[in-house]
């Protein structure tokens, strides 16, 4: 099997709803045009990163933001993580709203003196003097030769540091009004983007609008067992949903939209009314937000989960590179869907 994404049908790329006459992008498409609308309504916001002038514009994220608002707002910059992660808090700090694109979440590491000990402590620190309005946008993935130094997802190194919010947007929709937060919050927001859904079909208004941070969804109603689906997960969960629909098992999916904060209101209503919860996510399972829901669930209300409880992630260990490996390491729909047999 090739590693060439797995959306081929209008079904896959569009599995939440029938969107009838609305107004339709891409995710990649949603994310250049709220990028392009925030830079518009505000002269504070401007994008930085290595690549984002190319032609390629980091995945096609910020094609042509160059040739709109030139150089001075759309700034290329050096392979030099750590010290540029500085200017984009400075810049933060001193009142601008810096956008910094990480075209690989692997290369975060560089950056944890400044992102954890400054951009994330300098509000406490100042007894909220200080505003360190950052968002870094890191995106992961899978690919053929990208193997363990560029496809990991390191989100859950974050979700251990106070004052840092995690979004993990994987609709259209869903990318321009979290970041329309993000830009609103004033504080460092850490949007995880898989690049695997930059081609997935929504909704999407053309106005600027919010998605409220700490909110999740329930993008399939069911009875039998509860699903957390995170990123490009979702679509996977999506689709063993459909599969196992046609057994007679009736699956609940949620997309929790943001990491940290948690919707676990939403999510410990969904278990109790299922007995049953599997956590999905595009990462190793070791101390992710897979680990950190099962630790919540059993704190907030032990004796709900009737049958268990399961997280379907990477094995942990580094990423391979052989296409055949890959296929093996990375879980989808079929290892899903068995896993809820499984437990039913």
């Amino acid at each position: 099997m090739p590693w060439t994404k797995v959306f081929l049908s209008k079904e896959d790329l569009n599995p939440f709803k029938d969107i009838g006459n609305m107004r339709v992008l891409t995710y990649v498409e949603a994310l250049r045009e709220v990028q392009t609308q925030l830079m518009e309504s505000d002269s504070r916001v401007f994008v930085m990163g290595e690549g984002v002038d190319d032609a390629g514009g980091v995945f096609g994220s910020t094609l042509g933001l160059c040739d709109r608002f030139g150089k001075s707002r759309v700034m290329d910059l050096p392979i030099a993580e750590n010290g540029m992660t500085g200017v984009a808090i400075g810049a933060a700090a001193a009142g601008m709203r810096p956008i910094f694109v990480h075209m690989r979440m692997d290369f975060l590491p560089m950056c944890m003196d400044q992102i954890v000990n400054h951009a994330a402590k300098w509000h406490y620190m100042t007894g909220g003097a200080v505003h360190v309005p950052l968002i870094i946008r890191a995106i992961i993935g899978r690919g053929w030769g990208s193997a363990a130094q560029h496809s990991q997802s390191l989100y859950g190194l974050f979700q251990t540091i106070p004052g840092i919010k995690i979004i993990a947007p994987a609709t259209p929709y869903d990318i321009k009004g979290l970041l329309v937060q993000a830009v609103a919050d004033g504080n460092p927001v850490l949007c995880v983007e898989h690049r695997w859904i930059y081609d997935a079909l929504g909704p999407v208004p053309e106005e600027l609008y919010a998605v409220p941070f700490g909110e999740g969804i329930i993008r399939m109603e069911g009875s039998d067992v509860t699903v957390i689906a995170v990123s490009h997960m979702l679509y996977e969960a999506i689709k063993a949903a459909r599969q196992l629909a046609a057994d007679g098992i009736s699956v609940e999916v949620i997309d929790p939209r943001t990491l940290v904060p948690l919707d676990m209101e939403l999510i410990e209503n969904s278990v109790r009314r299922t007995g049953r919860l599997v956590v999905v996510e595009p990462a190793c399972r070791r101390g992710g937000i897979a680990a950190e829901i099962a630790c919540r669930i059993v704190e907030r209300a032990p004796g709900i989960l009737r049958s268990g409880y399961q997280r379907i992630g990477f094995p942990d260990t580094p990423t391979p590179c052989s296409p055949i490996l890959e296929n093996l390491y990375y879980p989808g729909s079929d290892q899903i869907a068995s896993v809820i047999k499984e437990m039913i």
